[in-house]
């Protein structure tokens, strides 16, 4: 019997999600325009951002690009949002959008040296301990001065490799087989099967220590984070007022969160502490044997031209010679020409990757659009503004936190840095006054918001990259394992913004 064209309909939606998880964005649908007739649009949407955020929570079930993107169109559709606003908010991250086309397409081709250089470091240094605070320290210098979403994208690029060798020896599966078949394990042995397990939970615990490390650097310098340069130029402060002005903050935070790294890994709690099982080691002591027995001239010079790049890539970004998203887009170039990598499917490859979550960026900035103009955040901004002196600091603090880990951090710094300039024009406050703020909000949005995916991007990004399904990188697991940081880095900064504000 032939399948009826509803019942084809029914099964081409969301694909092969659960049949629950469609009804669900289905009822999310339906009962969004009843929710803005009813209870006005600030509750729709409200509403609209907790159903945006439940299709980021399963991004594992359905990438959020389709659900969501459903949602950020029934909300321009309903008039929550004008696309002219969606536009702006693009135009406004235009940086970021250059950054994913560009930049992660180019890591794609240093893959092989990052291979190299992290399979010494990995076979070489022997405590996890150690390996993870390397991890940490290393992630949060990177992203001090170059950019989070890069360092996000180099961790993404070693940790697919890293599977990739072992998944390769294990099922017999090949690497090209494996990219194109990510969110799908092949049939691996019963003898592997725990080894497997026990190596996806070394590489989460991994990740999360370096994404966190991102944040916890980014937040340091001007040039860290976005948000920062922002509230750069409105408070008018250079490179290093920029740096001094945070330090009092930053830097016991930086302190306290590398601490924290070693002691999750010393008890093992939230999902931390699991060692490399030996016989990964075995295989990947294996894989490096075999590649420098089969190195030739040609593989050697493609090293060597990739860690020249590597070199031109980090100078470039420390002294901001151009926008990221250009830097990227010259390492493809370079990358491409010396290489030999001339053919445009071979070159495609590359933006596999980064491409489904600008698309996902855009459609965030819609929901972003909706929250700026139903003004959701208005009252927030409002009850702190309104609160004494003494307490405005410490609460511009948590606000921020708050608001950021549900929306979007640039989004929260904008509006709140653009709320006390405002604030300061009018009279109502001090420069002394403005300068507390500004710190307060520089680091609110930037380390409370470590809470969700949704609060960094760098999160987001790991959570629907490639390597996230592979070794079972959840929305939830991440809200765990994020946990001890976002209270350690909370509570530090909390402590550190009333002392020293």
């Amino acid at each position: 019997m032939s399948e009826s064209p509803l019942s084809a309909l029914w099964s081409n939606f969301l694909g092969e999600s659960p049949r629950w998880y469609k009804q669900t964005i289905i009822a999310f649908i339906v009962v969004n325009p009843f929710i803005l007739m009813g209870a006005g649009p600030v509750v729709a949407g409200w509403a609209l951002v907790a159903e945006f955020i439940f299709t980021l929570a399963l991004a594992l079930r359905c990438y959020p690009l389709q659900p969501g993107g459903l949602l950020a169109i029934e909300g321009i559709l309903l008039g929550l949002a004008d696309p002219h606003s969606v536009y702006h908010e693009a135009e406004a991250n235009f940086e970021v959008i250059l950054l994913l086309m560009f930049m992660v397409a180019g890591i794609y081709f240093m893959k092989d040296l990052l291979l190299f250089v992290f399979t010494k470091i990995l076979l070489n240094v022997r405590s996890k301990k150690f390996l993870a605070f390397l991890f940490s320290i290393v992630s949060a210098v990177l992203s001090a001065f170059l950019d989070a979403l890069t360092v996000t994208a180099v961790l993404i690029s070693v940790g697919v490799g890293f599977y990739a060798v072992f998944h390769r020896v294990a099922s017999g599966a090949s690497v090209s087989d494996l990219q194109h078949d990510y969110t799908h394990d092949r049939a691996v042995n019963a003898a592997s099967e725990d080894d497997l397990e026990a190596f996806r939970a070394f590489l989460r615990s991994l990740l999360m220590h370096g994404a966190v490390g991102t944040a916890l650097g980014g937040v340091c310098t001007l040039v860290g984070e976005p948000q920062n340069l922002l509230i750069a130029s409105v408070a008018g402060w250079d490179f290093q007022t920029f740096f001094m002005n945070m330090a009092p903050i930053t830097m016991p935070v930086l302190v306290c969160g590398l601490i924290t790294c070693v002691l999750l890994e010393t008890t093992g709690w939230f999902g931390y502490g699991a060692l490399m099982p030996n016989s990964v080691r075995q295989v990947l002591v294996d894989f490096d044997e075999g590649q420098q027995n089969n190195a030739t001239p040609r593989t050697t010079m493609k090293l060597w031209v990739q860690a020249v790049v590597a070199g031109i890539l980090v100078f470039a970004l420390a002294f901001h010679l151009a926008a990221v998203g250009l830097i990227g887009l010259l390492v493809i170039v370079l990358l491409t020409a010396f290489n030999g990598i001339t053919d445009e499917h071979d070159i495609g490859h590359a933006f596999n990757e980064a491409l489904p979550f600008t698309a996902l960026l855009v459609v965030f900035f819609a929901i972003v659009a909706v929250i700026h103009e139903q003004h959701l955040f208005t009252p927030v901004i409002d009850a702190v503004l309104a609160m004494s002196d003494e307490v405005r600091p410490a609460m511009f603090f948590l606000a921020n936190g708050l608001l950021s880990a549900i929306s979007d951090n640039v989004f929260v710094a904008t509006v709140y840095i653009g709320e006390i300039d405002a604030a300061l024009k009018a009279g109502e406050i001090d420069r002394a006054e403005f300068d507390r703020l500004a710190i307060a909000i520089n680091t609110g949005t930037n380390l409370p918001s470590v809470a969700t995916p949704n609060g960094q991007a760098a999160f987001l990004f790991l959570l629907t990259s490639a390597l996230a399904p592979l070794i079972r990188l959840s929305y939830g697991t991440m809200v765990v394992m994020a946990l001890p940081y976002t209270i350690v880095l909370t509570g530090v900064g909390l402590v550190a913004v009333t002392v020293a504000l």
